[in-house]
Formats: structure tokens, C-alpha cells, sequence
């Protein structure tokens, strides 16, 4: 039958209280996703801030396949299309941002799992390995293991963070803190003592429910850490752009003391 290849061993190890941690993938060449597979604990596609093709899509997802590593996709809205495909693609587990209510939460579990436990359509091409392992044993199996979250980055979405919890079939929850303060009208102070409290609150209120909590978030490793102490167990930090520039300028720094005058021996 077709294999679920990483979504297992990511659970699993949030299960067992392993801090996990990914990165964000925005550029479209799928070598992105196959260097960096073998470093993180699951990889975090975004469809929402990068203008990704469904080809580039497909082919990341081939590479985290070949690696054997957790793919999860953030679409760009809480959209059965969007998700649909992400999933047929062979998406392990998806991201839905910007949720604000509760019916859009039960929409989005629904689209992720076919009858009867939800709404799914059929037609998992990748997944299946086009339609050689299909069927009713492969539907059972993928409502079983696929990871579902939404990202909690709005005031309406905390207001409504107890029936949301209370949807079945719910995995995660993702802090989106950035957007969170702004939506508080704290724009980008994400330490100010209420986005704390709301980071703390969301946290304890979903892994007293049984669900998991990740977020989302800049490479700031300090900030990462503090959100692990305040509950996060799954945290996407920083991605492939920053990557790319962030040992440039740290490298940079450190030579600038030679461009001075005086500053070679």
C-alpha cells in the first residue's frame, strides 16, 4: 500500500515532548527542500507569502518524499481548493492561516479527510502512488495520519479558541505571534506582557485539550527558545531567503573592522 514516509515519526516525536523544529521553504527549486530535509524535524512549505506554482509545489514535495521528511503546507487561505490540491499533491499536513471562527476551523478539518469523517474528494494521484494503493484502505489511512492545524493569529480567533479546540479531528494549533500583536494593535512587540499572555494562554488551553501547539516565526533563536518555554513544541524558524543572506552578513560584520583605516595589519 502507499506509505506515509515522515507525518508518523513528527507526531510521534511531539508525542514523546521533543521540542521540533523547522524551516520555511518560499523558493521554488526543490533542491531547497532536499538540502535542508536531512537538518529539521519537518518542513514547512509556504504558500502564503511566496508565489509557489503547483509544479514547484509538487516538486517539493517529491524531494521531502525522497527524503522521508514531514511536509507540511501552509496555504494561503482556508480554501477547499487550496487545500484539495496541496493534499493530492502528497501533503502530510496542512497549515490553514488567518482562521477566525469556528466554522471555518470544521471546514477545514472536513476538507481534509474523505467520508465519513469528512468531505474530502477523492483523488490522491501522488499519494497513492498514482492510484496502484488506493481505495477504501488508503482513505482510512490517510484520515488517520494526515496533520491538520490552523494558525491562532487574530483577536477573533483567540476569542473563539475554546470551540475551536473543541472541533474533532483538530491536531494543532500554530501561534502566528507577529500577526497576533498586530491584530491586538501591538504591532511587532512580541514581548509585550499581553502577547505573552495570549502566546501562554493558547499554549496551555491546547495541550490541556490534547492538542499540539507550533508557531511560526523569524530566525530570532532567543525568541524561539523563550516561545519552547512557554509550551511551543513544534516551531518553524526563519526559512531558505533569510538563510541565504544571514551568514553573508554575519560574515560581513566581521570583516568590516578591515575596511577601516588602519584596520589590516
Amino acid at each position: 500500500m502507499a506509505t506515509t514516509f515522515g507525518i508518523d515519526r513528527f507526531r510521534s516525536n511531539l508525542r514523546a515532548g521533543k521540542i521540533c523544529l523547522g524551516a520555511s521553504i518560499t523558493f521554488t527549486d526543490p533542491l531547497v527542500t532536499e538540502a535542508l530535509a536531512d537538518a529539521v524535524d519537518f518542513l514547512w512549505i509556504d504558500l502564503e507569502h511566496s508565489p509557489m506554482s503547483p509544479e514547484a509545489l509538487s516538486g517539493h514535495l517529491l524531494a521531502a518524499r525522497g527524503k522521508q521528511a514531514p511536509a507540511l503546507v501552509r496555504v494561503g487561505m482556508a480554501s477547499t481548493a487550496a487545500i484539495k490540491g496541496a493534499l493530492d499533491a502528497g501533503a502530510e499536513g496542512i497549515i490553514v492561516p488567518q482562521v477566525r471562527t469556528v466554522e471555518e476551523v470544521r471546514q477545514v478539518v472536513d476538507d481534509c479527510r474523505y467520508p465519513p469523517l469528512g468531505r474530502r474528494g477523492y483523488g490522491p494521484r501522488v499519494p497513492t502512488g498514482y492510484f496502484r494503493h488506493g481505495g477504501r484502505e488508503f482513505a482510512d489511512r490517510a484520515n488517520e495520519t494526515i496533520f491538520v492545524s490552523v494558525m491562532i493569529e487574530t483577536v477573533e480567533a483567540v476569542e473563539a479558541l475554546d470551540d475551536i479546540l473543541a472541533v474533532p479531528g483538530l491536531d494543532s494549533l500554530v501561534i502566528g505571534p507577529m500577526d497576533l500583536s498586530f491584530s491586538m494593535g501591538l504591532g511587532a512587540d512580541l514581548e509585550h506582557p499581553k502577547v505573552v499572555a495570549a502566546i501562554e494562554m493558547i499554549a496551555a488551553k491546547a495541550r490541556a485539550a490534547g492538542c499540539f501547539v507550533g508557531a511560526g516565526m523569524g530566525t530570532d533563536v532567543a525568541f524561539a527558545h523563550r516561545m519552547a518555554q512557554r509550551g511551543v513544541q513544534w516551531l518553524q524558524v526563519g526559512g531558505d531567503c533569510v538563510y541565504l543572506y544571514s551568514f553573508f552578513d554575519g560574515m560581513r560584520a566581521c570583516f568590516n573592522s578591515l575596511n577601516r583605516p588602519g584596520g589590516a595589519a
